[in-house]
């Protein structure tokens, strides 16, 4: 890999992991850890969601996720439903309490999304955004 490729996939790794440091460091008073909000806000977007479907999500392994997810089902955030077509299976889906704080982690990362997009322009947002969803096709590929 040249330098080019390697600024590259290291400016997209650093941006992507200071503006969740960014939403952090605006959440800091939920008293939440970032690797919870992050997983509620990942099931209330797409609930319900399996434990597996949620670590692929995350970008853990998932056994790495049962801690985190007894903590959430704890906190009242989260809880697991059976299915119908397999009672085996648990899903992950929101409570109310959990519903509520997605709301405010959507509307505190939303305002510093438009926050942070004033710096480019509208055409560079559109671009930018084309951009990243063709990478991310092409790495879903690999």
């Amino acid at each position: 890999m040249d330098n080019r490729q390697l600024t590259f996939s290291h400016l997209l790794y650093l941006t992507a992991h200071h503006w969740r440091l960014a939403v952090n460091r605006r959440l800091k008073n939920l008293g939440l850890s970032q690797a919870s909000w992050v997983a509620v806000a990942s099931i209330a977007r797409q609930q319900p969601l399996s434990q597996s479907e949620l670590a692929q999500e995350l970008g853990v392994e998932s056994p790495t996720i049962v801690p985190l997810i007894h903590r959430l089902v704890a906190l009242g955030l989260v809880e697991r439903i059976t299915t119908a077509s397999d009672k085996r299976k648990r899903l992950l889906v929101v409570t109310d309490k959990g519903k509520a704080l997605y709301e405010q982690v959507k509307t505190v990362a939303d305002d510093l999304r438009e926050e942070i997009l004033t710096a480019i322009t509208p055409q560079e947002q559109e671009q930018t955004q084309r951009v990243l969803e063709k990478l991310l096709r092409e790495v879903e590929k690999k």
